[in-house]
């Protein structure tokens, strides 16, 4: 059996209203909505709407949703809070401690993260990384060192000592950048080929067909909304949709494909802020009626580990 998870940043199940939802008259996997019925997905996939709030008070943020993500655990009620962007330090130490790709790999499974991530970004916050022939890409100053912070699924990796890879590997068929076709890196001057989503998913498959357990991040649609930018939003929307199109269409019989986020917000372009609004989460894969009993997005990685037996 293999897992692969595809995570988009930010996409909730709104209002179908073309006027502030990049998703509304786009035949999307993730175009659900609040007021519209459900739909049907390819290759009989399913839906499961999940909360974001865990019943704190606020607004559902990165850092504590993508921690329980990732390890299965309700990290905002166990802190009693929601932290935006990057762990601080109890969620560190959740991540450190029940982190499903650790829980995975000491239970002699294999787990690998397949977006690509600069040398030099690697080593300045010392995570463990792919071997390199390239030198570092770039030089931060001193006040760009104090500013960086490692997010929770790179975190999440690196306690399951999982080394991440790198533009080398990009460059070899065996990653992928976040934006998956490569644009935004190059835009930066940085050395990655330029791939079709459709090519991306194949380079997926690939990197997915040697673990037992596969992740990839991909966050601009978060960008778009906290921007309230509807083409960025569209692009980036439709962007991830080939993508995921051509991971489900390639899965293999004995692969479980799911597709969530961590919070709504680009669903709502009326406002910069994340919504209230819960998630989907898809599925594709051999019949999972445990699915049926997620409720939160901690429930997804719960889920992921219960498929290996709780691990």
């Amino acid at each position: 059996m293999r897992v692969a998870v595809l995570f988009i940043d930010g996409v909730g199940i709104g209002r179908n209203d073309p006027d502030i939802n990049p998703l509304s008259g786009r035949d999307h996997l993730l175009s659900w909505f609040q007021d519209a019925p459900p739909r049907s997905l390819p290759g009989a996939g399913q839906c499961f709407p999940v909360d974001t709030t865990f019943g704190i008070a606020g607004r559902p943020q990165s850092a504590s949703n993508q921690t329980a993500l990732l390890t299965g655990q309700p990290a905002p009620a166990l802190i009693g809070r929601h932290v935006l962007g990057y762990p601080d330090a109890p969620l560190r130490e959740i991540l450190a401690r029940h982190s499903l790709v650790k829980h995975l790999v000491a239970h002699g499974h294999t787990a690998t993260f397949a977006n690509c991530y600069p040398v030099a970004y690697l080593d300045a916050l010392k995570l463990p990384r792919r071997p390199s022939d390239s030198a570092p890409e770039f030089t931060l100053t001193p006040a760009a060192l104090r500013r960086l912070k490692a997010s929770a699924s790179t975190l999440a990796f690196a306690a399951g000592g999982v080394p991440l890879r790198t533009l080398d590997d990009a460059r070899a068929g065996l990653a992928l950048p976040h934006d998956i076709t490569g644009d935004r890196a190059r835009s930066r001057d940085l050395d990655v080929p330029t791939r079709t989503p459709d090519e991306a998913a194949e380079v997926f498959w690939r990197i997915a067909h040697e673990a037992d357990f596969t992740f990839f991040e991909h966050y601009l649609a978060d960008e778009a909304g906290h921007a309230q930018d509807f083409a960025a939003a569209r692009d980036a929307l439709d962007t991830f949709d080939a993508f995921a199109r051509a991971v489900v269409a390639r899965r293999p019989a004995d692969a479980r494909v799911l597709v969530c986020s961590d919070h709504g917000n680009v669903e709502d372009l009326s406002t910069r802020s994340h919504t209230l609004h819960p998630v989907p989460v898809l599925y594709f894969g051999p019949p999972a009626p445990e699915l049926e009993s997620l409720a939160t997005v901690a429930d997804v990685g719960r889920a992921v580990l219960r498929w290996w037996g709780g691990a």
